[in-house]
This record gives C-alpha cells, sequence and structure tokens, in this order.
C-alpha cells in the first residue's frame, strides 16, 4: 500500500513537531538560544523548566499515549469489534481504583513501584471480570454494554473511597487528580515508571502483527493456520491490561485514547495490524502530546483527560451512529 510509508512518515514528522513544540512552549516560551543553553545547562533557570519539568512531562504523555493507543488496537483485535477500548470496557476505571485505594490506604514501602503496581491488580481484576463475561456468551454488543457498567461500578467504588478520604487535603487531592486524568508536575520518577516498559513492550508487539491478522479471520481459520489461538489471545489480554494498568497509574484516568486512534488508522489503512500497530504507537504519542499542548495553551486549567474526552464523545457518538449500533 502507497500511503502506508507517506502517513508513516507524516504522523512521524508530526510527533516531533509536537514533542519540540512541548519543550519551548508553556508559561514560560523558551527561544531557541534559551532552549540550547538548557540542554547545555549552563543556565540554571532554563536548565530546570527544560529538565525538571517540560522534558518528562513530554515523555510521559508520549508513553500514555503510545499505551493505551495500542492497548485499545489489541482489545479491538480481541473481541473483534472496533467500538472496544479500555475505558469503555472499564480496564482504566479498574486501574484508576487500585491506584486510588493505593493512594488512601496504601504504605510506601514498595517505592514508586507501589502505585503501578496497585494500579496494574485494579485493571487484571476489571479485566479478569470482562473475560469472565465473555466466557458465559455475551455477544460483543452486550459485553460491551456490561463493560459500560462495569466503569460505573469500578466508578462508583472510586467515588466511595474518595468521599472517605475527604478528611484529608492531601489525599483527596491526589485521588482527584487521577480522576480527571492529567499530566502536570510529572517527573523523571514517572518516566522511568512508564516509558521503558512502554518501548519494550510496543517492540514486542510489533512482532504480533501476523496473528492478529490471522485471528480476524475467525479462531478455527487461525487455529489451521498454526495459530495458538487460546495462548495467542492470553498474551493479547495481558499486554492490553499491562499498557492499560501503567498509562493509568502514571497519568490518571485518559479516556478515548484506545478507541480514536486505532479506529481512524483503520480507516485511512485498512485492517492490516502490520501497519496499524506502528501508526498506532506512533500516533497515540503525537494525539496525547498534541491534547496536552491544547490543555497548556489554553491555560484555564482544562486537564488533558478533559481535553480527550471533548475530542473523544463526539467521535464516539459518530462511530454509533456509523455503525448503527
Amino acid at each position: 500500500m502507497k500511503k502506508y510509508p507517506l502517513i508513516l512518515g507524516l504522523i512521524t514528522l508530526a510527533l516531533s513537531i509536537l514533542f519540540f513544540a512541548s519543550i519551548i512552549w508553556g508559561e514560560v516560551y523558551l527561544s531557541f538560544p534559551e532552549l540550547w543553553d538548557g540542554l547545555r545547562r549552563t543556565d540554571p533557570v532554563v536548565q530546570s523548566i527544560l529538565w525538571n519539568i517540560r522534558l518528562p512531562r513530554a515523555l510521559v504523555a508520549m508513553a500514555v499515549g503510545a499505551s493505551l493507543s495500542i492497548s485499545g488496537l489489541m482489545m479491538q483485535a480481541y473481541f473483534k469489534n472496533p467500538l472496544a477500548s479500555p475505558g469503555l470496557l472499564g480496564v482504566s476505571s479498574g486501574g484508576a481504583l487500585g491506584a486510588v485505594l493505593y493512594i488512601g490506604y496504601g504504605s510506601n514501602w514498595l517505592g514508586m513501584w507501589g502505585l503501578p503496581g496497585a494500579s496494574m491488580a485494579g485493571a487484571f481484576l476489571a479485566t479478569f471480570l470482562v473475560l469472565s463475561l465473555s466466557e458465559i456468551g455475551l455477544g460483543t454488543q452486550r459485553l460491551l454494554l456490561a463493560g459500560i457498567a462495569l466503569n460505573a461500578l469500578l466508578g462508583a467504588a472510586t467515588s466511595f473511597v474518595l468521599s472517605l478520604s475527604v478528611s484529608s487535603f492531601e489525599r483527596s487531592g491526589q485521588i482527584l487528580f487521577w480522576l480527571l486524568g492529567s499530566l502536570e508536575d510529572r517527573t523523571w520518577e514517572h518516566v522511568w515508571v512508564s516509558l521503558p516498559l512502554t518501548v519494550v513492550l510496543g517492540f514486542f508487539i510489533t512482532s504480533l502483527g501476523s496473528p492478529m491478522n490471522l485471528l480476524s479471520l475467525g479462531e478455527s481459520g487461525a487455529q489451521s493456520l498454526g495459530v495458538n489461538v487460546r495462548q495467542f489471545r492470553w498474551k493479547m489480554i495481558i499486554l492490553s491490561t499491562l499498557l492499560t494498568a501503567v498509562a493509568t497509574a502514571v497519568a490518571g484516568v485518559i479516556g478515548f485514547v484506545g478507541l480514536i486512534i486505532p479506529h481512524i488508522f483503520r480507516l485511512l489503512l485498512g485492517p492490516d495490524h502490520k501497519r496499524l500497530i506502528p501508526c498506532c504507537l506512533i500516533g497515540g504519542a503525537a494525539f496525547l502530546l498534541g491534547c496536552d499542548l491544547i490543555s497548556r495553551t489554553l491555560n484555564i486549567g482544562l486537564r488533558v483527560g478533559v481535553i480527550t474526552s471533548l475530542i473523544g464523545g463526539p467521535f464516539f457518538l459518530w462511530l454509533l451512529q456509523k455503525r448503527a449500533v
């Protein structure tokens, strides 16, 4: 397909431009000479802005966007439905509940890995519940509705934990951060938690394009062509849940990225996962960088999770209308 290299090149260029814009744009604009001084660490003020605030925030945004996008693509391949995504199936809410419980009642003996660990536990619990529903024979449309109900249940549990934490201003503020989804005050600690795992898993997932294409033919067809369907489906769900959990642990609940990006590239490139996987990784990173840049430019207190919802809500309604679900 001739347009695949063009699209891949364009989104890579967009990612580069948005990354550059993210490190120079903000409350304090960094000119090219100031940026160069900051990179060389000759100006302590610019160095602090660049290395302690903007670079970590941009890298976390890229990791979270790529993780949620590729996680959504894998869930759509697993359930054979483009409406599936970590947010709609309750996986993001499960990760948020785990993180909120850890913030409210956890100890710090696990250090920086405690919060991601709790988020992973919550995300895997939500995934287990969704898979249990799929095993009892619900169709994909009813399964998505069950996921929405699970989302509401997990959201209610999170709100209950928040109501118990109102006496502590610090804890309630942290919990609200996870509920709204934000990239503010991200540090290199968050980068080391999210970026290496996203890079490693993303590189591994790029090798799964062919079996994902075969799985779209049906389980019996994929099995006859050499795919261990049961093992491969478990691999897909574990990888997508891990990526969603880590993204939620470092940035809170950021919705619709896993729905919008895979669907856009599927419209542009067709159903070939060998092409969709790299495009979703790069496109998801660029999309969330762009949303974060919008939230910073508007400067009216809108978190990035609100921006993605404002974009994703109408997109989801359009998708429902198009599919006549």
